[in-house]
């Protein structure tokens, strides 16, 4: 089947299913795991989704972003997940494409990890403007979250471990169903 009139970078109507579905993994995800404190796939499936599909990622992340203020309330907490999760997306576009495949495991488990460490710091901005907070005031806050940020980065590390085989995985599906 010959494509014709396609933008490079447009979306079709296959990608815009996967990246549905993509996206309800990742809602899904969130929700069950939401018991554990600060242990959740979000990470290790944004660095996947960007390792697989680069700058189209962005679709089932705001996707998700978007389900997560539709169904848990657009509130203060949601505002900075509008960047967070772009901050990881940005980060895994700058990596090398082609990393050998152990290379690959530690840079995007280190990736992950680094993430959840920061998650505090990378929340504070949002929080300190929406409540008013001086410079003491954010980084008192920065330091009472410590140990959630140390639960978060050390699942984290764990978890990327999973991006090498499942963008392994999700490529090799998605070059079938886009034929």
């Amino acid at each position: 089947m010959k494509r014709k009139n396609v933008r490079h970078g447009s979306v079709n109507v296959r990608e815009m299913c996967i990246f549905a579905m993509l996206s309800a993994v990742m809602f899904a995800s969130k929700v069950i795991m939401e018991a554990l404190p600060n242990i959740h796939l979000l990470g290790m499936l944004t660095v996947t989704y960007t390792v697989v599909y680069r700058k189209k990622a962005l679709i089932p992340i705001y996707v998700y972003v978007m389900l997560n203020g539709l169904f848990a309330g657009f509130n203060f907490w949601w505002i900075p997940y509008t960047y967070i999760w772009t901050i990881l997306w940005g980060v895994t576009m700058i990596l090398p494409r082609r990393m050998p495949k152990r290379v690959a495991y530690v840079v995007y488990s280190v990736v992950c990890a680094i993430h959840g460490f920061l998650y505090g710091v990378l929340y504070a901005p949002a929080q300190a403007l929406m409540f008013g907070l001086n410079f003491e005031q954010t980084v008192a806050w920065i330091i009472s979250g410590i140990p959630f940020d140390l639960i978060h980065g050390f699942s984290n590390l764990g978890l990327g471990l999973l991006v090498v085989p499942l963008a392994e995985l999700l490529s090799k599906l998605s070059r079938k169903i886009c034929k």
